[in-house]
């Protein structure tokens, strides 16, 4: 078994912050059934055709659903939401705001009907507040959070290159979820997850709030360097490759003037023997680090660097971590399927030694229509008049 067996997931979902959340708990068991426009499905099918034709984003966030396709606005529709709900334990939507709530799926008319119903809500900034109104996509929201403020390079702002806040609301909804379903077990009652993009950043965002209000200082923007902590980052090697490497502590900085510039006198140098001096003179501590690494291939440096216990990293592009031998040496790929056939996978971060993660395949739109349907009391000739009528 595994643990969300038998916990059913009605999934009024979009682009990427719910589909997220909800493939979580489908790997986990749950049975996910996924809401989508008639022919044309989740609008994120068509962000790109990457991975044989189907869309990266959406091979990445759909596996293990049940597709259904519903016209959330036709007269028909809320007598099948209505019944899909009735038998389900979670409902999630992430619809632009005020959509639910005009179609009688706000959580406080849910749970009025259905108790021990879980809702998660994920919006961009929620139903409250001046910015209840306003639309949120990611990009927008890490602009609005600050995010960009602290990320990119000292002459230009930049965002993360994956998208960070549908991430981190997507995991703070299954969070919030998970833990909904075990408050019900101690009490029996359902209740309301509320989940915003904005705040799932500010939480993400509260250490650089913290530095800045309370030194007056603004973070420096410092590309793939830290901003606050020197040695640490990415340092030119021989040959025009580089090492990602970070110094922690003044023990380490020691061990590393010692074993990998071999100048333990360094160590001992006034204007660098703590971490706010070398922050200070960033510049010079960068240019006498590859002054000693230029003399190195990548590869001999990481050697170096190893032997003294010193943290570093591969400057990796996609393809390499692909092929990273970690992933391999720990047998973490598996192979879904899809409408386009196989598709490799990655097995879920979180490991139990007593189940392993459900990977099913990511259906096409509209693949589990008729039997959802039949599952919740349609006869085929029910379900034919309701594709006639479009409303599925």
């Amino acid at each position: 078994m595994r643990p969300l067996d038998g916990i059913t997931v009605i999934a009024l979902e979009q682009a990427v912050a719910a589909p997220f959340c909800s493939r979580q708990l489908a790997d986990l068991g749950a049975r996910v059934i996924k809401i989508e426009r008639p022919a044309v499905g989740d609008f994120a099918r068509d962000y790109d055709q990457a991975v044989k034709g189907l869309s990266a984003y959406f091979v990445w966030l759909n596996r293990s659903k049940e597709s259904l396709t519903l016209d959330v606005k036709h007269p028909q529709a809320g007598e099948i939401l209505s019944r899909l709900i009735a038998s389900a334990d979670v409902f999630i939507q992430n619809l632009a705001p005020g959509a639910a709530g005009r179609l009688g799926l706000d959580a406080e008319t849910l749970l009025a009907k259905h108790p021990r119903l879980i809702v998660a809500d994920i919006s961009g900034y929620g139903d409250s507040g001046p910015y209840a109104h306003k639309k949120a996509y990611d990009l927008l929201v890490q602009s609005e959070a600050g995010v960009l403020s602290v990320t990119g390079t000292p002459e230009q702002q930049c965002k993360v290159g994956i998208s960070i806040v549908d991430i981190a609301a997507g995991m703070y909804a299954y969070t919030g979820i998970l833990t909904a379903l075990y408050q019900r077990e101690k009490t029996g009652k359902g209740t309301r997850v509320e989940v915003t993009m904005f705040e799932a950043l500010g939480e993400w965002m509260t250490n650089p709030l913290l530095y800045t209000h309370f030194s007056g200082q603004a973070l420096r923007r410092s590309g793939p360097d830290h901003a606050t902590i020197v040695p640490y980052g990415r340092f030119r090697c021989g040959g025009g490759a580089s090492v990602m490497m970070g110094i922690q502590n003044e023990r380490e900085w020691v061990k590393f003037c010692a074993q990998v510039l071999g100048d333990a006198q360094l160590a001992k140098d006034t204007r660098y023997d703590s971490n706010a001096k070398r922050l200070e003179r960033r510049a010079k501590v960068v240019a006498m680090i590859e002054r000693v690494f230029s003399a190195f291939s990548a590869e001999q440096v990481m050697a170096k660097l190893d032997a003294a216990g010193i943290a570093n990293a591969r400057v990796n592009t996609p393809e390499e971590v692909w092929q990273h031998p970690q992933f391999k040496a720990r047998n973490r790929w598996r192979e879904m399927g899809s409408p386009v056939g196989p598709i490799p996978t990655l097995l879920p971060p979180a490991t139990m030694p007593d189940f392993e993660a459900r990977l099913d395949p990511v259906p096409a739109v509209g693949e589990h229509t008729d039997h959802i349907l039949a599952d919740i009391g349609y006869s085929k000739a029910d379900i034919a008049e309701l594709r006639a009528a479009a409303a599925v």
